[in-house]
């Protein structure tokens, strides 16, 4: 098992109990709901699905499963068979029978401080049009769409448009570079792209359709483009293909406004949404109409106690998971208000959140620890100066939250007076699985706490069998839910390898975890090759492959270092090929093609160059002894490398650059 540093393992007991006025005021004040889902889960399951959301045609049988073996053909989970419906449907049309057709639904500000609300029946209009207009361009039930935009209100409302003719979409993060891009579009096969010209970061421009422009020349599946005018370039400026790009506002102007939702099937495939894994080839994670919608649904209205007359702000881009689930789908079908905005955090003044909470009169804030260390970085006196009153409730997603963070985001942002959800999921998972009810469980900083009502983990070890409680070992999942990726796109036979194979019967998270005596759950971080960058998964094995692909490189292994702000940053030991000379110059090189050929989240913090690196007899990088010399830790078993020197020397190298026991 990965190694586990003592600091990660010091359980916080502070208890905090959920503010008096907040429990009263609670949706979920009975903890028996917990005992009603552990005694029959999928008549727990099949209640939810009936109370949350609307079927055209009711299931017939809640769950089928078939736990996934090798050599097994799919599908393995079905949840809610013989049930129809349309996830836009749920999320926008039946808000219209009643008073939320003229509630606002998305209420958005750009960087530049530009602004826009849209009802339920201007989000009905736009979705509406757009989905008659993919359907002019030729897209049918069951092609991919590739959605490449920034954090505009046009993006859900692509999403919306796919899902209410059965297309299904595939968000690439507008953080992605352009051969990041072309590779899910290949993957995927998909038939049509929407994008921008481009968006504002930080008051720059992001030119989007530059890089969907070079992402095209080697993905011919696409035969057309819808490019949004977001205005951050004059028009005549952005080049256009003729008989394949069309700018999204004249395709929109002869739009009809009518367009029936298409009938689904609850195990027709919603999305696809790329995350790294430890193979260079990025994993399309499937989610399907029903269960995910089911899911997200739910743990929206019990995780954030969702009122009707809430602002809910959930931080994350779109392009990942959590903006799919908790921006667009999960608040859209409770009928609630999501704010989007599209810029950082940081800009033009590091206050810009706490300002539009203030402006907006924002209730929920649900952002990432890296986010929250950033904040504690620049100081209080930021967050001071303006009225955080309106908030009353916090959420933290994206990778476990250390104890003193967490404490200063209750204390400086809450005014101890909002709850704080720390939530455990994943891109796979679809929906939050292990976080606090938040009118019912205690809080301890640090711990993710409980899991959901009909939620099943497991801490156990290397022959799965539950280790005591305070023993760190992998955490598993012993019953499936709702919402789980239903399998990888184009690739059912990885799906069981990565997430079955391990401990058959059982669905393996690929994280390391802790149970601690009253239950609580502590993540402790990934025990595969995947690091956590601010929030952003990168596959380690996607960035060597990247590096040895440069003309100089031979070798490279690369792992995570922990980091203060970002959770982790990536750091490269590169060797290089002979006839090249090595320095700060292709240093800077290889970090900038890395940057380019994934994103810049990628970028590595440091190389090391080396004329060899540590290796078992076999051929095998060992990577662990590499993370033990980034974290200064004591060096773990070397007795099967080939030259155990390799080791001493790196460590050397790198107590050098940054000091003895960094």
């Amino acid at each position: 098992m990965a190694s586990i540093s003592e600091k990660a393992l010091r359980v916080h007991e502070h208890l905090i109990e959920p503010p008096t006025e907040f429990r009263e005021k609670a949706l979920i004040q009975d903890p028996r709901l917990y005992e009603q889902a552990a005694h029959d889960f999928e008549s727990f399951w099949g209640q939810v699905a009936n109370e949350y959301v609307t079927w055209f045609r009711p299931f017939e049988t809640v769950l089928q499963f078939n736990p996934p073996k090798p050599g097994t053909k799919p599908p393995w989970i079905q949840w809610y068979v013989g049930g129809k419906l349309n996830a836009c449907y749920n999320c926008v049309d039946r808000h219209l029978q009643g008073w939320r057709r003229t509630k606002a639904a998305i209420v958005w500000e750009g960087e530049p401080g530009d602004s826009r609300v849209l009802t339920y029946q201007d989000l009905h209009r736009e979705v509406s049009k757009l989905a008659n207009v993919l359907k002019s361009l030729g897209v049918k039930k069951g092609d991919r769409v590739t959605i490449y935009m920034p954090m505009v209100p046009e993006l859900p409302i692509a999403m919306l448009a796919c899902a209410r003719i059965g297309a299904i979409h595939s968000v690439v993060f507008g953080g992605f570079s352009s051969e990041a891009l072309r590779d899910r579009i290949n993957d995927s096969q998909a038939k049509l792209l929407i994008t921008a010209d481009g968006g504002w970061r930080r008051g720059n421009i992001v030119p989007l359709k530059r890089f969907v422009d070079e992402a095209l020349e080697s993905a011919p599946s696409i035969e057309n483009v819808v490019v949004f005018h977001r205005g951050v370039m004059d028009a005549t400026l952005v080049p256009m293909r003729a008989g394949r790009d069309h700018w999204w506002h004249r395709l929109m102007e002869g739009a009809s406004q009518e367009c029936p939702c298409e009938e689904m099937d609850s195990e027709d495939p919603l999305y696809i949404l790329y995350t790294s894994g430890t193979t260079g080839r990025p994993k399309g994670q499937v989610h399907v109409t029903g269960g995910y919608l089911v899911g997200v649904t739910a743990s929206t209205r019990w995780v954030f106690d969702l009122k009707d007359e809430d602002i809910y702000w959930c931080t994350a881009d779109i392009g990942w998971v959590t903006g799919h689930s908790y921006i667009v789908y999960g608040p859209l079908a409770n009928g609630a208000t999501s704010f989007m905005y599209e810029g950082a955090p940081d800009y033009p003044d590091k206050d810009r959140w706490w300002a539009l909470i203030e402006k907006y009169r924002i209730n929920t804030c649900y952002t990432a620890p890296t986010a929250i260390r950033t904040f504690m970085r620049w100081g209080e006196e930021y967050i001071h100066h303006h009225d955080l009153s309106s908030l009353r409730l916090l959420g933290t997603v994206g990778e476990p939250i250390n104890p003193e963070a967490w404490l200063w985001y209750w204390e400086h942002v809450g005014g101890r007076r909002c709850p704080v959800v720390d939530t455990w999921w994943q891109t796979e998972t679809g929906m939050i699985l292990i976080t606090s009810l938040p009118g019912i469980i205690p809080m301890k900083p640090g711990s993710a706490t409980k899991p959901l009502p009909g939620i099943f983990p497991e801490v156990v070890d290397e022959e799965g069998k539950p280790v005591p409680d305070g023993t760190p070992g992998y955490l598993i999942l012993t019953k499936p839910w709702p919402a789980i990726s239903r399998t990888l796109w184009g690739d059912p036979d990885r799906y069981v390898e990565v997430y079955w194979a391990r401990y058959p019967g059982f669905y393996f998270t690929g994280d390391a975890a802790m149970k601690d005596r009253d239950g609580y759950f502590w993540l402790l971080g990934r025990v595969d090759d995947v690091i956590n960058v601010a929030g952003h998964r990168i596959s380690t094995m996607e960035m060597e492959s990247v590096l040895v692909e440069h003309p100089t490189t031979a070798e490279a292994a690369v792992i995570g270092k922990s980091d203060m702000v970002k959770g982790q940053i990536p750091v490269a030991f590169v060797t290089i090929r002979q006839g090249f000379e090595t320095g700060d110059g292709l240093r800077e090189e290889l970090k900038e093609y890395v940057a380019k050929r994934i994103g810049t989240f990628a970028r590595p913090a440091e190389i090391f160059f080396t004329a060899e690196l540590p290796k078992t007899r076999s051929g095998k990088i060992m990577r662990r002894l590499l993370r033990d010399i980034a974290e200064g830790r004591v060096l773990g078993d070397t007795t099967t490398l080939a030259d155990p020197s390799v080791v001493q020397h790196l460590r050397e190298m790198y107590e050098e650059k940054y000091g003895e026991g960094s």
